[in-house]
């Protein structure tokens, strides 16, 4: 009888101490399967990008090799490049900035101390002339220089660029008239109309309140806009539109980002809407 005690008593000791690493197997095993911790994403990005950053968002968080997108909220902020580094000069908490040039981007970069995190260019954009009022099907550049400087463009006739100083694709704009030797005498007879964005000269444009619009081409792709309502201004007449893009907060999302907006799966939305690849 005294050996079946001792067997049994053995037998629940052997019991209880599997049961033990049982539980601290379990307990070691379940932070593996916890749930990843929610996130969001802030992107401040340029006013061009409004049309295609949408679709790219949607792909990456759909793709089948991106892990965890249902954990990751993505919020977009659209505003003049000017602006938006003006915003994050001043603290405001994003994690990446899309700038539509490459000047402030580079700006950014000088103040950070973290020197591993570069300026990237993403893509390339294009010029082009928009207008509802004004076909243009009969025009070339060239001509069309001349239509701005005919008796029938009066006082009243308006085009409409984006603030030079804040918006790269104003500047661009800008730079081509210069060009053509336009500038000073469109600006001197108060034809030229000045908005803050690129966004907002499109609105101008699309509304006819004025006549031409110095919009984005991806803009026009958007929308489908007919062949007799714009005309794409040579790449080569202007200083070329390079897009380049930044990491504030230098986190896990946002270099998996940035990443996919270089890939050929984010180039080929870029190539869609209308920009040029990058180099």
């Amino acid at each position: 009888m005294g050996r079946s005690l001792a067997a049994i008593s053995t037998s629940a000791c052997l019991l209880l101490a599997l049961n033990a690493c049982t539980a601290d197997n379990s307990t070691n095993a379940e932070p593996a399967t916890a749930t990843t911790e929610h996130q969001t994403l802030r992107i401040a990005a340029a006013a061009n990008l409004s049309d295609v950053l949408p679709n790219i968002i949607d792909s990456y968080q759909t793709d089948s090799n991106m892990s965890n997108q249902d954990n990751l909220d993505i919020e977009v902020t659209y505003a003049s490049s000017g602006k938006l580094y003006a915003q994050i000069k001043a603290g405001a908490p994003y994690d990446i900035f899309l700038s539509a040039n490459q000047e402030f981007p580079a700006k950014l970069s000088d103040d950070k101390r973290d020197k591993s995190v570069q300026p990237f260019t993403y893509t390339r954009g294009q010029l082009a002339l928009y207008s509802v009022t004004k076909p243009l099907n009969d025009f070339t550049p060239a001509s069309l220089l001349d239509a701005f400087t005919s008796a029938s463009f009066t006082d009243d006739s308006k085009i409409s660029i984006a603030n030079p100083e804040l918006a790269p694709y104003g500047a661009s704009a800008k730079s081509y008239l210069q060009s053509q030797k336009l500038y000073d005498k469109l600006n001197a007879q108060k034809s030229l109309i000045q908005a803050e964005n690129i966004g907002q000269v499109f609105q101008y444009a699309h509304t006819g309140s004025v006549d031409y619009g110095f919009v984005a081409q991806s803009q026009l792709v958007a929308i489908k806009a007919k062949p007799e309502q714009f005309i794409t201004v040579p790449k080569a007449s202007y200083p070329a539109i390079l897009q380049d893009g930044i990491v504030i907060n230098n986190t896990v999302p946002a270099a998996a980002f940035t990443d996919y907006l270089r890939s050929d799966a984010g180039q080929q939305h870029f190539a869609q809407a209308g920009y040029l690849p990058i180099p």
